[in-house]
Formats: C-alpha cells, sequence, structure tokens
C-alpha cells in the first residue's frame, strides 16, 4: 500500500513536524560542550584579566595606527577596522552570555526543586515529631506520678491504721476427694472378711458330744484292725 505525500507547499494541511522545504545541511554539535565553552567564555569576560587585556590590546592598535611604526597604518583614525572588531565581539559575546544563563536558570531550578523536596521531607518530619512530642505529653498525664503515688500509700495505710482489728477465721479442712463406688465395695467387703476371720479366731470352741462319739468309735476300730493283722503283735 502506497503512502501518499503531502505538498509542503500547500496551506489547507498540517506542517509536518521537522519538515524542511530546502535541504539545509543540518548541523550536528553538542549542546552541553557548546553550553560548557559559552560558560567558560562568559566567566572569562566578567572578570578583571579580560578588561586588562582588552585595554592593552586597544592602546597598542591605537599607537601603532598612530605613529605608523615602519610605516604601516592598516587601521587609520577614524579605527574603522577596530570598531569593527568590537561590534563582532559584541555580537558573539551577547547570545553566549544568554547561553550561559539558560544554562544557570536550569541549573537553579533544578536546584530549586531538590530544595522544595528537601523543604516538604522536613516538613512532614517536623510535623511527625510534632505529634510524637503531643502524644507524649498526653502520655505523660496520664502516668502516676512518686508524689501521687506516695501521697494514696499513706492514705491507704492510715484508713488501714483505723480499722479495729479483725478475728482470723479457723482454716477449713478441703474436702476429702471423691471415692468411686466400686473401690468403696470392695474396701467394705475386706473389711467384712477381716472382721468374720477375728471374730471366729476369738470365739471359744464349744464341745459336742456327738463329735466325741464319733472320734471315739474311729479309734476304736483303727485299734481293732491293727490287731488282727499279723504285723499288730
Amino acid at each position: 500500500m502506497t503512502e501518499t505525500r503531502r505538498d509542503p507547499y500547500r496551506l489547507d494541511q498540517p506542517r509536518e513536524v521537522g519538515s524542511r522545504s530546502f535541504p539545509w545541511p543540518r548541523l550536528s554539535l553538542d549542546s552541553d560542550r557548546f553550553g560548557v565553552f559559552a560558560e567558560k567564555f562568559a566567566r572569562f569576560m566578567g572578570t578583571a584579566r579580560f578588561l586588562v587585556w582588552m585595554t592593552i590590546f586597544v592602546i597598542a592598535w591605537v599607537t601603532f595606527n598612530l605613529v605608523g611604526i615602519f610605516g604601516l597604518q592598516f587601521d587609520p583614525y577614524p579605527f574603522i577596522l577596530l570598531n569593527l572588531f568590537f561590534s563582532t565581539q559584541a555580537s558573539y559575546a551577547a547570545p553566549l552570555i544568554l547561553l550561559a544563563q539558560n544554562r544557570q536558570d536550569d541549573r537553579d531550578r533544578v536546584a530549586l526543586e531538590q530544595d522544595r523536596a528537601r523543604d516538604e521531607r522536613n516538613l512532614a518530619d517536623t510535623e511527625y515529631l510534632t505529634r510524637e512530642v503531643a502524644a507524649l505529653r498526653i502520655a505523660m498525664r496520664e502516668i502516676v506520678t512518686r508524689d501521687y503515688l506516695r501521697s494514696e500509700l499513706r492514705d491507704l495505710l492510715e484508713e488501714l491504721k483505723e480499722q479495729p482489728p479483725t478475728t482470723r477465721p479457723e482454716p477449713v479442712p478441703p474436702p476429702a476427694p471423691a471415692v468411686p463406688r466400686r473401690t468403696r465395695q470392695m474396701k467394705s467387703s475386706t473389711r467384712e472378711k477381716q472382721r468374720r476371720k477375728a471374730l471366729s479366731a476369738t470365739r471359744p470352741t464349744e464341745h459336742d458330744p456327738m463329735a466325741d462319739q464319733a472320734r471315739a468309735l474311729l479309734a476304736g476300730e483303727r485299734r481293732a484292725g491293727q490287731e488282727d493283722t499279723p504285723d499288730g503283735r
């Protein structure tokens, strides 16, 4: 797809940015280096050394052209060439000085922005510290002072001295620990058995006549059996 090219000489269309009617050669200059040169030149023109050298140059120029050393007077009176030199110097010095002032304005603007940002940070820090100090003051008001604490303790001690002495209540023994039901039954059965054994051991034996007769019969049978055996002689 071909792109239609605009006519640069038409007035009903906006002009393209950066378009030039004539192909002038474009000079590539380093603005920083040229700005540094302009600042150095402007700074040198504002010194006493520049004035001294300029004065010496003007005196030598006028003397050389008035006296006519070696018969040479390349710029006789009214010194038109010298005036042209001064005019050229002034025409170049003014833009260089303005360029140096613009660079100085840019530096001042950057420094001013940095100072403004620093002032804003300082203001924020100051406001924060002010709030912290106010909070500390409020907290210090709520803290009990030493004198106030002493006075309160003194009043409490006087109140305790004015009260009558009271008898100390007897200590209540702690309740017995709860025993399970099965454990209580086992303990009661064990106690019952021990009681029965004790009663049987202490109770005297009663005389039974039937038992005595049975024992006598058994003893007689044993003796008769021993006599009947051949070994019982």
